[in-house]
């Protein structure tokens, strides 16, 4: 074992919170830790930031965390990389893990190269697999490189700790163990307010604030073949029609259609629904890595050869903007005879 590995111990994980909800990418980054630690034969650490946060603990110890390091004081009640990566270093630099694990999220994304850059050490961003290397006890992070068409595996041979980022949805939730309990450290990091750069007066929520493309069931994904506007228009008005979520490829958000905290991919974010529409989308690898976890994929495109139509469960071939009507009408007309069927059904009327 190489002198720097005696040195560092441990898998961790950052806790993301918003005002003490819970993102699930931080359980699915534990379960994986766990998987690494048992690799390694060490702990599983959650390191949890915020103000007034302590009820978050036993949902990280039932999921897997052995311990749980916690910084809980006012000036962490909103994230600011300032607070955050202050703190997180802080802790870092005192225990030593040896792999420390955040979720590809516009917080972990911004907290991530914060800390590596402070650390001065390596960071794999957006990895879509992670695994061991037993007799150099390195973390093998994979990601999609030169445009997609490899997958790449990267290491930190010279320095620690071992860093990297996953989507949403990539890895596994665990199975929780109700009433596990673990270690708690408690720390303090004393941090003025009014020394900091950044102040938050007001945290002012957008309207896709509330879509929660991750979790959605349904989506209704556009790409540079939806063209325009009214291309859009019908996009959004078949995931309403369905009771789903609009999203969309990075040609989409790059040309404007999309909005880009809906854009579905590498750079955007993993989706496992039970139906996915991939409208106008010609299925680069950017874009599929982020829905391999659909359970049905719809495409609609021009090209028949195109990769989307190839890994598509069901393809049609033609013009979204003249397929698409069609798909509302038909929707429309039977979800509304399912609709008066259920309330025949429900007053008693015998429908045969």
């Amino acid at each position: 074992m190489s002198d720097i590995n005696k040195e560092y111990s441990g898998v961790w994980v950052f806790v993301e919170q918003l005002e003490g909800k819970l993102a699930t990418v931080t359980l699915e980054l534990i379960g994986k830790a766990k998987e690494l630690a048992s690799s390694l034969n060490v702990q599983v650490s959650a390191v949890l930031l915020g103000d007034k946060v302590e009820s978050i603990m036993s949902t990280l110890f039932e999921h897997g965390a052995d311990t749980v390091y916690i910084i809980d004081d006012p000036v962490f009640h909103f994230y600011r990389a300032e607070t955050y990566m202050k703190a997180f270093c802080y802790l870092a630099r005192k225990y030593k893990p040896e792999i420390l694990l955040m979720g590809a999220t516009t917080t972990g994304r911004d907290l991530a190269g914060a800390v590596a850059t402070t650390l001065k050490t390596g960071l794999t961003a957006d990895c879509t697999a992670l695994d061991i290397d037993l007799e150099k006890r390195m973390l093998l992070a994979s990601r999609p490189a030169f445009g997609g068409n490899i997958m790449a595996t990267i290491v930190c041979k010279d320095h620690r700790p071992q860093m990297a980022t996953v989507h949403p949805k990539v890895m596994k939730m665990p199975v929780p163990e109700k009433n596990r309990t673990g270690i708690v450290v408690k720390e303090t990091f004393a941090i003025k307010e009014d020394s900091l750069k950044t102040i938050v007066l007001k945290i002012v929520k957008d309207g896709l604030e509330n879509v929660k493309l991750e979790d959605a069931k349904i989506i209704v994904s556009g790409g540079r073949g939806i063209q325009n506007e009214q291309g859009v228009k019908l996009l959004n008005e078949l995931a309403s029609v369905l009771g789903g979520v609009a999203a969309g490829s990075r040609g989409a958000v790059e040309k404007d259609l999309i909005d880009h905290k809906r854009q579905v991919g590498q750079t955007g974010k993993t989706v496992s629904p039970k139906l996915y529409f991939a409208i106008g989308i010609s299925g680069a690898i950017q874009h599929t890595i982020g829905l391999q976890g659909s359970e049905t994929i719809i495409a609609i495109n021009t090209d028949p050869e195109c990769p989307m139509m190839k890994i598509a469960t069901y393809s049609i071939v033609g013009d979204a903007l003249t397929i698409l009507p069609k798909l509302i009408k038909v929707f429309k007309e039977s979800l509304s005879e399912l609709k008066n069927l259920n309330s025949n059904m429900k007053g008693g009327v015998n429908v045969e």
